[in-house]
């Protein structure tokens, strides 16, 4: 629905990768907005899904303890969502006491999606689904937005200054996330895999980075590609290679951007059997809510 594209408006800076796929944040990763005198600490979630496996698990955990320390929740939904997937979760937002803002995003699309429309209509079909919302929380401000074309962004942010208690900063003035750096190292080449490989490939996948050598001019990394299958392995190597050393370049290029510094980048591929189902080895790749 653009949780993480709608993160980077907000942060204004690149914080969680961002896809056309879904799934595509799996930890809880915190921007932090630091003005003369605020200081807001925005949250990007796993979206909420019924899990099939551990590592979804770990996920929707996430996204539930967001429930539980937030000042503000903010829900991102879009033009074609069904809300009735995620009941439960929803359930649980009506009972919260805290300040619920709804998020309509990609507003942007439903010209696409309803073809040789009048602007009239679309906006009868948006207050349609606003209506709907407004049925399944009634007490949450509904804000319709384009995060990707950063329509309504600057309201929204107007409005969660509003509605932030007053508090002692939780973070440096100059502190931009609670992440190191090899955690995004491993994100940036996990979003290429996102990008370059279909089907249940990306979703199997994990990264690792077992070396992080920073120099004056230049950053040494090696990382490691877990996957599942051997066949799984052979397909993110691709023929001679030359998958996984499309992978890797996309990779630094976007590393280096993200670093300021030429990046030196080795990657390898392993097969760790089912590791998205095991709670030692999800534990060792940081899937721990607690």
């Amino acid at each position: 629905v653009g949780k993480s594209t709608l993160m980077n408006q907000l942060v204004g800076e690149r914080i969680s990768i961002a896809t056309f796929k879904a799934q595509t944040t799996r930890h809880r990763i915190m921007g932090i907005v630091n003005t003369d005198d605020m200081q807001i600490v925005f949250s990007d979630t796993p979206g909420v899904l019924k899990p099939n496996y551990k590592l979804q698990e770990s996920m929707l955990a996430f996204s539930e303890s967001a429930l539980q320390d937030a000042d503000v929740l903010l829900y991102v939904t879009d033009v074609v969502e069904n809300p009735e997937k995620n009941m439960d979760f929803l359930e649980k937002v009506q009972k919260m006491s805290i300040p619920v803002i709804l998020l309509i995003n990609k507003i942007d699309e439903l010209q696409n999606i309803q073809n040789n429309l009048s602007n009239q209509n679309i906006q009868n079909i948006l207050g349609d689904i606003v209506a709907k919302w407004h049925t399944l929380l009634p007490n949450a401000e509904i804000l319709p937005i384009s995060a990707k074309n950063k329509f309504g962004t600057d309201i929204l942010l107007k409005r969660i200054k509003e509605l932030l208690p007053e508090s002692p900063a939780f973070f440096d003035k100059d502190q931009l996330t609670d992440k190191p750096a090899r955690f995004f190292v491993s994100e940036i080449i996990r979003e290429k895999i996102l990008l370059y490989y279909d089907k249940e490939i990306p979703y199997a996948v994990e990264v690792r980075v077992e070396r992080f050598k920073e120099e004056p001019k230049l950053i040494r990394i090696n990382a490691v590609i877990y996957v599942e299958r051997d066949s799984q392995k052979g397909i993110i190597i691709g023929h001679q290679g030359v998958a996984l050393k499309k992978v890797s370049t996309e990779a630094r290029k976007a590393l280096e951007k993200f670093f300021g510094k030429s990046i030196y980048l080795e990657t390898f591929v392993k097969v760790d059997k089912d590791w998205r189902s095991s709670q030692k080895e999800l534990d060792s790749f940081g899937y721990n809510p607690e």
